[in-house]
């Protein structure tokens, strides 16, 4: 019997799952096409995202079936206000993010590979199953990008489907069209990461399209899903009146009966030195958003 190639022997080791959305390219090379980025990954490198990465000119998910973070959450902390308000909802994560930001608070799993726990798909489930006395509706992929972890997100968020759990994810929406259509009929609701304008997005965020994200607004919430946004409001970066009503009223152009979570920056991770944003801006922000939306929260106060 001839041997594997070294490159399957490899995943299977470490339990590397085939990742989906990417073509190979020439000189062993592949190209992801998960994320508008489209990293172009030689052999033996990894993507921007830290979860996947290149085993003999085929493309491997790092991060499929293993947990870094799990706990059983207020439906309200993820956030949602206007889905199953009152209920728990089992929360999830596990590394890796196609963002660079510098003011991130999840750092530790989103740009680093911590320890994690081995939970296949079907045990998730069954977890959030045997919740369901907790009073537990369902499955959120948060804490990390669950975009990164997408192999894994869309199998389990099939079977929680099929045993009528709500699946829930808290995401920047930075996605490619193809692989957002194939998880979309799954989820039930969707917090969106709206983070600033382009200029924001491009010189803060790591060289991202703001378009991409609102696409992915749109097309969720044409899709049926319930969707709700939030944005951070960063010292110095995206907290005037004009950005907050920018972001307001592109919110509104899709519907104003979206949600939106106006957030209280705190310094966090290289973003030390920016002052926390200011109590009373905050009450300001709120009013300057009603003016477009029907439903605007002030969070992380």
């Amino acid at each position: 019997m001839p041997d594997r190639p070294r490159g399957e022997g490899q995943a299977r080791r470490h339990n590397f799952r085939e990742a989906m959305h990417y073509s190979k390219a020439e000189g062993g090379g592949a190209v992801c096409l998960l994320c508008p980025r489209g990293c172009s990954i030689g052999p033996g490198g990894t993507g921007a995202c830290l979860a996947r990465r290149n085993i003999d000119g085929a493309l491997y998910s790092l991060n499929y079936g293993k947990i870094s973070s799990i706990n059983l959450d207020p439906i309200e902390k993820k956030p949602l206000r206007r889905f199953y308000p009152g209920a728990m909802i089992l929360s999830a994560g596990s590394f890796g993010c196609n963002f660079t930001c510098p003011f991130c608070q999840n750092h530790s799993i989103s740009r680093s590979v911590p320890q994690t726990r081995a939970m296949p798909p079907q045990e998730l489930v069954r977890l959030a199953l045997a919740s369901r006395v907790d009073g537990n509706v369902g499955i959120a992929y948060t804490y990390n990008e669950p975009i990164i972890w997408y192999e894994h997100v869309l199998e389990t968020a099939g079977r929680a489907y099929a045993e009528g759990l709500k699946n829930v994810l808290v995401t920047n929406g930075y996605i490619e069209p193809e692989p957002l259509r194939e998880l979309l009929p799954f989820v039930a609701a969707m917090n969106v990461d709206l983070k600033g304008d382009r200029t924001f997005y491009s010189g803060v965020c790591g060289g991202v399209d703001q378009g991409a994200v609102m696409r992915t607004i749109q097309a969720a919430h044409a899709a049926g899903c319930h969707v709700e946004v939030t944005h951070l409001l960063v010292t110095g970066h995206n907290d005037s009146p004009a950005a907050v009503d920018s972001i307001a009223r592109q919110i509104a152009s899709v519907s104003r009966d979206i949600p939106l979570h106006l957030s209280r920056f705190f310094p966090r991770y290289h973003m030390q030195d920016a002052p926390p944003t200011g109590a009373a801006f905050m009450r300001d922000a709120v009013a300057i958003a009603k003016s477009s939306l029907e439903y605007v929260y002030p969070g992380n106060i």
